[in-house]
């Protein structure tokens, strides 16, 4: 299975007071840190590589998960530095960890998909990249990606149209080459890559159908929970 980065080096302001003195991948979640949630996933997954960026309290999540073998994985740390790189800043500049292809996903996502037939489509498409959509409806936010007879068109989280039903689920896979015009040691963000992929046509699609969960508001943090809890109790 190709290697993960997890992205998350972000301030976690919409969190607060949660996240003033401890990093989000570290906020509790029906018991049980965040970060340990999504390790655990992707060991069951198959995955054995996970490459962390994190910044804004970032050595806090390395003296919690360590190299990883706790969780049964290989863990590398990326750090944004100095400054907050953005996404895809953070992406470019933990290339040499990555290799040449990878899956990326956010450090407030917890995916409930199977990441061996999302890497099956990448492989099978022929494409530099590949992001998973939702039908959304404008449901979770504003609907941006136009996807059409199993393919995507567009992607514009800038300026998305009319048109557009479907939305970035949060799991995505990119080769090495689609971050090569992505200056390094500058922040950039990752839908702008996205977006120059899909216009150029170099960007697959794989359709998902069971809704994501994320911490990165209050309303999406009681969901997490709420979810797990259900979960757990089967």
């Amino acid at each position: 299975m190709l290697p993960v980065a997890i992205l998350a080096g972000g301030l976690a302001t919409r969190l607060h007071p949660i996240t003033e003195t401890i990093p989000k991948s570290l906020v509790d979640v029906a018991g049980t840190p965040f970060i340990v949630r999504q390790l655990d996933y992707l060991q069951l997954q198959g995955i054995t590589d996970v490459i962390l960026c994190i910044g804004y309290f970032g050595e806090q999540v390395k003296a919690f998960v360590g190299d990883g073998s706790s969780f049964g994985l290989k863990v590398t740390y990326s750090w944004d530095g100095t400054k907050l790189m953005g996404t895809g800043g953070a992406l470019r500049q933990a290339l040499p960890l990555l290799g040449e292809q990878f899956f990326v996903f956010y450090g407030d996502s917890y995916l409930p998909i199977d990441f061996r037939k999302v890497e099956e489509s990448f492989f099978h498409s022929g494409k530099p990249a590949l992001m998973t959509v939702l039908r959304n409806g404008d449901r979770w936010d504003k609907s941006n990606v136009l996807f059409r007879n199993d393919s995507l068109v567009e992607y514009n989280k800038r300026t998305p149209r009319l048109e557009m039903a479907y939305i970035d689920y949060g799991l995505g896979i990119l080769s090495a080459q689609a971050l090569q015009d992505v200056p390094l040691n500058e922040p950039f963000d990752l839908s702008e890559i996205y977006h120059n992929l899909s216009v150029q046509s170099n960007l697959a699609g794989y359709e998902v159908f069971e809704r994501f969960y994320e911490i990165g508001s209050p309303e999406g943090l009681e969901e997490a929970v709420n979810y797990f809890h259900k979960v757990e109790k089967k």
